[in-house]
């Protein structure tokens, strides 16, 4: 049996591929609605998590794979697009489903305002969303992460404004229904959430039918019609997109680079980058000095 992680952790250890922002962790503040912390993480098989009295006003919100959330006792099923909001209110359990593991979102708020601001936007403590077109949220959740880890003096500034902006799209998304003309576009959707997740680990296209529960065939006409690259190009240029990033650190070699988005071989790393960005990684690196 999984051992889960206790309610007074900050975050979990059964996770792999984590990005994390840290802006303040007492949650003491007396402001309106601030950022404490939050982040991104690939859940392993046997996530677990459970809490009671949690010290902040968190959402957690599903990109990719299943499980459960169980809130007050009431069981929710969690899928990509899932969104739920707790507090100190909410007895909580999240667990997921071994066979599909969730790739999720995280963001744990404080402030004199936090939990008037939540309900404002359509969130209730114990209470879960099904957002329409969650990729537009996703794209927030990483401009949040990104620049709260930048440490910079504007950083706490900076996510509060984004804060705001994640929530006002929270709440114009979870008004919204699909329609049936809209079902293929949200298939997309979620689909690319998944590869865009799960860039570095996935290789080939059985690996990515196999992880968004749908057919090569479907998927390709998918991708064709609404990207206008096939499923493997798109996971191609996801993954020298997060090698451009790694790179961009001047003490990561290529080869490490190349292993840490799926390349055993550096020098297929090489050519297929080159072929994305029309410079080999080392120029790239290189030109990054004269910036």
């Amino acid at each position: 049996m999984p051992r889960p992680t206790p309610s007074d952790a900050v975050l979990s250890t059964q996770v792999s591929g984590s990005r994390y922002f840290f802006l303040g962790l007492t949650g003491t503040s007396k402001a309106g609605v601030l950022p404490a912390y939050g982040g991104f993480e690939q859940c392993d098989p046997d996530y677990v998590v459970q809490r009671e009295h949690f010290a902040f006003c968190s959402l957690e919100f599903v990109v990719a794979g299943e499980g459960t959330a169980q809130l007050n006792g009431t069981t929710h099923p969690l899928r990509a697009g899932s969104l739920f909001h707790y507090d100190q209110t909410t007895r909580l359990e999240i667990r997921t489903d071994p066979a599909s593991p969730m790739a999720k979102y995280f963001l744990c708020l404080t402030g004199a305002r936090a939990r008037a601001r939540l309900r404002a936007a359509g969130l209730r403590p114990a209470g879960l969303v099904q957002l329409a077109m969650f990729t537009e949220v996703q794209r927030l959740w990483d401009d949040l992460i990104r620049e709260g880890g930048h440490h910079r003096p504007t950083a706490g500034r900076l996510c509060a404004a984004l804060t705001e902006v994640l929530l006002l799209k929270i709440e114009e998304l979870a008004g919204l229904s699909v329609s049936p003309g809209q079902a293929a576009e949200e298939s997309f959707l979620r689909c690319k959430s998944v590869i865009e997740t799960q860039a570095a680990t996935l290789g080939t296209l059985a690996d990515i039918t196999r992880a968004v529960g749908v057919g090569p065939t479907r998927l390709s006409r998918l991708f064709r019609r609404y990207q206008g690259l096939s499923p493997y190009q798109f996971l191609l240029h996801r993954k020298m997109t997060l090698a451009a990033e790694l790179l961009m650190n001047p003490a990561t070699l290529v080869k490490e680079a190349a292993a840490q988005v799926g390349f055993a071989d550096p020098y297929h790393f090489s050519r297929c980058f080159k072929q994305v960005h029309r410079v080999a990684p080392k120029d790239f690196q290189r030109s990054l000095k004269h910036v």
